[in-house]
């Protein structure tokens, strides 16, 4: 083979590894050496050693040279680890051409991918001309064609280019947010399957979380055979959930997105059969109950937050706005009111697991995030303390203040909306006194939240003080 390379490409190789020998050695002998920053640096003073493995790159054919070139992209992969010189001369070189040209050669081979795409992660880091000159070589096409391999393996290189370039250039964060740049993230999302890769965490976070990404990327995950739900919905949706809840106080998602997640609970809480509930932790593995589940618990968090007027400050407090003028209350009241009691009010009626006229949860924790939605919802907002008691709702939310066995922290959750429902709302409070006082309701628990029941001297009706005793 190192008689077929031209020997102005190979001798400076040769003599950079003080090797006489074979190809294989020498390339063995670059890539240990340019693990390391001072091998980098001394590689880099060696002028000819970066063309001359773009050059060998060119000359070595595909498939039969597959081992020299995968040695040959580990080398210029260390190359450009954080050294200016050589990633200037990959660019100086057309190295972006180089790489794509022999990427279009091996385009199943996931191994010579991941070399190739490892190498312009290396590059794009360090300036937007660099990004530019892999963005211009690769989107939309090679990058898309990469995605469409949907191998683990190739994902993480693959998303690091993407959000390095998105995050280096407004121009390349429009086109990356355009139809075709949401073509290759959801080819992406299809190819890791459930597992969260860093850096397609943090694609998603800035286009979904903090841009409005989020439909439009939902919509590519459809399966256009079948109008259901796909595991990558939920897996999409899961994600978002998780970023939202970490970042609570930082960021809030946009308002279309929120309405948007809001009509996806309606969507599955339509089509979901009860009847065949899960009973386990989100994920379940069933779409449409991790859609359902992910969408109530993104949001639950949408509406976290403090008082009515520091929400008026931010986004979010737009957004808790526009669910509630969109029938949300309503709808988690009817769901709430269609499942089976909790299993402490079961055991207390003495009726057997079976015998609940009833809904199941359609997963493990349905209710509890129900009840926390409403109790968020409820935060020194009187239209939702009035609302929710003017549908009848306040001894059904009494009634989550108790444990169930399929509904971890549910009385935490309910003692909480309990309380937001209460305070500062003396019509509420005057109707929980009088249920207590009627025996409809026995909830010791108000004690906790610092409330118990007395009887109004002048008017001889039961109320809720404060209990400070």
């Amino acid at each position: 083979m190192e008689a077929s390379i031209a020997e102005q490409v190979i001798q400076p190789l040769l003599l950079a590894s003080d090797s006489s020998h074979s190809l294989e050695e020498c390339l063995q002998f670059l890539i240990e050496s340019s693990k390391t920053d001072s091998g980098r640096i001394d590689l880099a003073s060696k002028a000819d050693i970066l063309p001359s493995i773009l050059a060998l790159l060119q000359l070595l054919p595909y498939p039969s040279s597959r081992h020299h070139l995968n040695l040959s992209l580990k080398v210029l992969r260390n190359l450009c680890a954080g050294e200016t010189r050589n990633q200037e001369a990959f660019v100086d070189h057309n190295g972006s051409l180089v790489i794509s040209e022999l990427l279009d050669s091996a385009i199943g081979d996931a191994e010579t991918v991941r070399f190739g795409l490892q190498v312009l992660a290396n590059v794009v880091v360090m300036g937007e001309n660099r990004q530019r000159d892999v963005w211009l070589r690769f989107f939309p096409e090679r990058f898309l064609a990469i995605a469409k391999v949907r191998r683990l393996e190739t994902c993480d290189p693959l998303c690091m280019i993407l959000y390095v370039c998105f995050d280096g250039s407004s121009e390349i964060a429009s086109q990356l947010s355009s139809d075709d740049g949401l073509n290759i993230i959801a080819e992406t999302m299809r190819a890791v399957g459930s597992v969260e890769y860093y850096w397609l965490k943090l694609l998603v976070s800035r286009l979904c979380v903090e841009g409005d990404c989020f439909p439009g990327l939902f919509s590519k995950l459809a399966n256009h055979k079948d109008s259901t739900f796909t595991s990558e919905h939920a897996f999409l949706l899961s994600m978002v959930s998780d970023i939202v809840n970490e970042r609570l106080k930082e960021v809030s998602i946009p308002k279309d997105t929120a309405h948007f997640v809001l009509g996806l609970l309606r969507q599955s809480v339509q089509v979901f059969d009860f009847a065949s509930a899960e009973r386990s932790e989100l994920p379940t593995g069933s779409a449409v109950i991790d859609v359902m589940g992910y969408s109530l618990v993104v949001i639950r968090d949408a509406c976290a937050g403090g008082s009515l007027e520091e929400l008026k400050n931010d986004s979010s407090g737009g957004n808790v706005d526009m669910l509630l003028s969109s029938g949300l209350i309503e709808l988690l009241l009817d769901l709430l009111r269609k499942l089976e009691p909790p299993t402490t009010i079961k055991k207390a009626l003495k009726q057997s697991p079976t015998s609940s006229s009833g809904k199941p949860c359609s997963y493990r924790g349905f209710r509890r995030d129900i009840v926390a939605v409403i109790g968020n919802c409820a935060y020194r907002r009187k239209e939702v303390q009035d609302e929710i008691r003017e549908r009848d709702g306040l001894l059904l939310m009494l009634q989550q203040c108790v444990t169930d066995d399929e509904n971890p922290f549910l009385r935490e959750w309910g003692l909480w909306c309990v309380r937001n429902l209460l305070e500062g709302n003396e019509e509420n409070q005057k109707v929980v006194a009088e249920l207590e006082m009627q025996g409809s309701v026995d909830v010791p628990q108000l004690r906790e939240i610092g409330l118990r029941v007395e009887i109004d001297p002048l008017t001889s009706r039961p109320k809720l003080v404060n209990d400070t005793t």
